[in-house]
C-alpha cells in the first residue's frame, strides 16, 4: 500500500512539472510540490518503521490517512486550486482508508479531505493564500459563487466514493469470513473422511480381540481361586476393555454418521437407564450419578442416537469429577419444548475452550480423544435441537440439550370407551 502511495505521489509529481509547470523547476509551485512529494516520502519511512514495530497500527494508519489528505490540498493548490482535477486523488486515499480500515477508516480520510479543502477555499477567498505566481491567474476561483458548484459536487462525490468503498470492503470481510469458515468446515470433513476410512479398516480387527478379552477377564474373575490383588487387576482390565470398546464406538459413529430415524422416544425411561448403567461401570463406584425429572417424557428422535448422545455427556461428566462428586442427570419441560441437562462438580471448562469444545479432536483432558463431545454436538444437530454450555473454572459445567416443541412426541390419543 505504502509503494501504491508513493508511486501515485511521483506520478502526479511529473504531470505537475509537465503540464502545469510545463517543465520549468525552482518556481513557487515546483518549490510546493516538491517539499509535499519528500514530505511525503519521508513520513512514508517514519509510518513505516512505526508499522513494523507494531506499535499502534490503527492509530498510525490513521494519522497516515491525515498526512496524505495535507499533502493532496498542497499539490491541489499549485495546480488550479479548488477546480484542480487533483481533487479526485482525495477519492483514492478515501478508498484506501475504507479497503484498509473499513468504515472507520474512510470517514476519516473523507472529514479530513473535507476540512482540508474547504480550508483551501477559504484560504484563497479571503486572500490568506496568494494565487501561485507561475500559474495562470483565470485558472483560480477566488469568490465563493464560483466556488459553491466544485465545491458540493466534489463533496457529494467523495462521499460516494467513501460509502460504496465502505460497503465493499465490509461485504469482502464478511465474505472472507464465511470463505474461513468454509474452509475450516472442509478441513474438519477432510479429517472425518480419514477417520471414516481408518475406522471402517480397524472396527472389526479391535473390537474382535477386545470382545475376546473382555469376555475372558469376566469369567477369570469369576473364579474362586483369584485373591482379591488379582479380582482388583481383572476390574482394571475390564474398565480400560470397556473404555476402548467405547472409544471404538464413537469413532465409528462420529466417521459414519447417519440420519435419524425419528420415532417416540420414552426419554425418562431411557435416561434411568442411562443413570444405572453409569452407576455400575467406570467410575461410578465414586462418582455417584443421579436422575431428577418428570415420570413420563416423550420425543420425537431416533432412540440409539438420543441413548448415546446421553452417555456421551454422563461419561464426559463423570470422567471430569473427582471422587466423592456427584453428576446430575435432568429431564423438564421447558417454554413448550422440554430440555436435558447434565451436571458436574469437576474443574470446570477454561473460557477459551469453549469454543472449540465440540470440535473431533479437541479435548482439555491428557487422557481425552475429543470425540465423544463431538458426536454430540453432531447428534444435536441433525434432530434440529441446540446445546449449550456453562460453567466456571473451579465450579464444574452443566451441558444443556435444549429440545424445541416439535422435539416433543405428540400425546397419545385415548381409545373410546368400550360399552
Amino acid at each position: 500500500m505504502a509503494a501504491l502511495r508513493l508511486f501515485v505521489l511521483t506520478l502526479f509529481l511529473a504531470f505537475i512539472t509537465l503540464v502545469y509547470l510545463r517543465g520549468q523547476t525552482g518556481g513557487y509551485s515546483s518549490t510546493i510540490a516538491f517539499i509535499s512529494v519528500a514530505v511525503a516520502y519521508g513520513a512514508s519511512a517514519v509510518y513505516g518503521l512505526l508499522l513494523r514495530s507494531g506499535r499502534m497500527p490503527q492509530r498510525v494508519a490513521l494519522v497516515q490517512l491525515v498526512t496524505d489528505q495535507l499533502i493532496w490540498t498542497a499539490l491541489i493548490y499549485v495546480t488550479g486550486g479548488v477546480t484542480s482535477g487533483g481533487v479526485s486523488l482525495y477519492g483514492l486515499t478515501c478508498l484506501v482508508g475504507a479497503t484498509a480500515l473499513g468504515t472507520r477508516g474512510g470517514v476519516v480520510a473523507l472529514v479530513s479531505a473535507c476540512l482540508a479543502y474547504v480550508g483551501l477555499a477559504i484560504g484563497l477567498n479571503q486572500g490568506l493564500l496568494p494565487i501561485p505566481p507561475d500559474q495562470l491567474p483565470g485558472v483560480y476561483v477566488t469568490t465563493w459563487g464560483d466556488t459553491a458548484y466544485p465545491m458540493i459536487a466534489n463533496f457529494v462525490a467523495l462521499s460516494t466514493v467513501t460509502g460504496l468503498a465502505s460497503y465493499l470492503a465490509e461485504r469482502l470481510r464478511t465474505a472472507g469470513g464465511d470463505l474461513e469458515e468454509a474452509r475450516a468446515r472442509a478441513e474438519r470433513a477432510e479429517q472425518l473422511a480419514a477417520l471414516g476410512r481408518l475406522a471402517a479398516g480397524l472396527a472389526h480387527e479391535i473390537r474382535n480381540p477386545l470382545g475376546s478379552i473382555a469376555g475372558s477377564i469376566e469369567l477369570l474373575g469369576m473364579s474362586p481361586a483369584l485373591s482379591e490383588e488379582d479380582r482388583r487387576l481383572c476390574g482394571i482390565v475390564q474398565r480400560e476393555a470397556g473404555r476402548l470398546n467405547d472409544l471404538v464406538g464413537d469413532m465409528l459413529e462420529l466417521a459414519r454418521p447417519r440420519p435419524p430415524a425419528l420415532g417416540e422416544v420414552e426419554a425418562v425411561g431411557l435416561a434411568k437407564d442411562v443413570v444405572l448403567l453409569a452407576s455400575q461401570s467406570g467410575r461410578g463406584t465414586d462418582v455417584s450419578v443421579s436422575y431428577e425429572g418428570p415420570d413420563e417424557l416423550r420425543l420425537n428422535a431416533d432412540a440409539a442416537q438420543v441413548r448415546q448422545l446421553l452417555w456421551n455427556l454422563v461419561r464426559n461428566a463423570v470422567q471430569a469429577s473427582s471422587p466423592g462428586d456427584e453428576v446430575r442427570v435432568r429431564l423438564a419441560r421447558d417454554e413448550g419444548g422440554a430440555i436435558l441437562e447434565v451436571s458436574d462438580a469437576g474443574p470446570g471448562i477454561p473460557e477459551e475452550a469453549k469454543r472449540k469444545l465440540f470440535d473431533a479432536f479437541f479435548t482439555t483432558r491428557s487422557h481425552g480423544t475429543g470425540v465423544g463431545l463431538a458426536v454430540v454436538k453432531r447428534i444435536v444437530d441433525d434432530h434440529g435441537w441446540t446445546i449449550r454450555v456453562e460453567s466456571i473454572d473451579g465450579r464444574g459445567a452443566t451441558f444443556s440439550v435444549l429440545i424445541p416443541k416439535a422435539g416433543l412426541a405428540q400425546a397419545r390419543k385415548s381409545r373410546p370407551a368400550e360399552a
